[in-house]
């Protein structure tokens, strides 16, 4: 399948040396949902600013439906519309009135049908003669959206859509993400909220320094990189781990009374059995015993351990 994004190369340097982009390479599939994560300043948001026109880039190349951004750039930022983080919302508007001025910036004609759509499915339909000023911050949020879907739009950049939402709010935005996502509409989304990601992403996308350290379908991604654990609740605390268990990759916790065991859950020898017999030679009793498989956002930190 095609993409509908393909950045090739691309660089921003900015005038005081700092590189926030080095060299980066990704396709966006048409339809899917990608979540693009990394740790504060490792170039999230200029990256998407940067698809989306805002900022110019250094060098490389970027194509949005086969479109150059640059060349092309009215026909690119039509089928793109963008959540920023930012609450630039204090506004005497009402909501009614600003979400269709952001369809006429775009050339489009009134639509009072699609609009009200939107606003009902956003839940804000009983705030449209609200003026904006009044709305509280997860109202302002939802707003955002709405104006970035007034043009309709193809592909549509989240730029931490969730941030100071509470979990109400979160869980409507994320069915109208699906329902987006449904009727083909692509979504790259960044977020602190690793386990979103982990919940609604097809793909992941981790950058880091200006790069892009590892592209992957989640699914591909826990399957690869992911670990499980097994804790051990010891019916006697041990001073230390002993000599004879020093092969297997375990951990002393809980004052002694917790040992903790990592194995790769995709190779055919976890090397479970022989720690239980070595247990047993030892004399180590425990009372209790439970698995833990990794998650996203632990196999994200150990990524960004690596890279950093």
């Amino acid at each position: 399948m095609d993409p509908v994004i393909s950045i090739q190369s691309l660089e921003k340097t900015y005038d005081n040396g700092f590189e926030a982009l080095k060299k980066v390479e990704l396709e966006v599939i048409s339809g899917e949902i990608l979540a693009l994560l990394g740790p504060n300043g490792a170039g999230k948001t200029t990256l998407i600013s940067t698809v989306c026109g805002i900022v110019n880039p250094t060098g490389g190349k970027v194509t949005v439906g086969g479109y150059d951004i640059i060349h092309d750039y009215r026909k690119t930022r039509q089928m793109i519309g963008l959540v920023p983080q930012e609450l630039h919302t204090e506004s005497f508007e009402t909501v009614w009135a600003t979400v269709n001025f952001s369809r006429g910036l775009f050339g489009l004609k009134p639509n009072p049908e699609y609009i009200e759509g939107i606003l009902k499915d956003l839940s804000l339909w009983d705030k449209k003669d609200t003026k904006i000023m009044q709305l509280s911050g997860g109202m302002k949020r939802r707003l955002l959206i709405a104006k970035a879907l007034s043009h309709e739009p193809t592909v549509l950049f989240l730029d931490e859509p969730t941030a100071g939402v509470d979990v109400e709010l979160r869980q409507d935005m994320w069915r109208v993400v699906e329902k987006l996502r449904q009727n083909g509409v692509t979504i790259i989304l960044t977020t602190h909220y690793i386990e979103e990601a982990e919940e609604i992403a097809d793909r992941i996308a981790i950058i880091n320094n200006g790069r892009i350290e590892l592209v992957e379908r989640k699914d591909e991604l826990m399957r690869k990189l992911g670990r499980k654990q097994l804790t051990l609740e010891l019916r006697e605390p041990l001073q230390s781990i002993p000599d004879n268990l020093a092969d297997f990759n375990l951990e002393l916790q809980a004052e002694g009374s917790r040992l903790v065991y990592d194995y790769d859950a995709t190779q055919s020898h976890t090397g479970i059995a022989g720690l239980m017999q070595a247990l047993s030679e030892q004399g180590i009793a425990f009372k209790d015993l439970a698995t833990r498989q990794s998650s996203l956002e632990d196999i994200f930190i150990d990524l960004i351990k690596e890279s950093s």
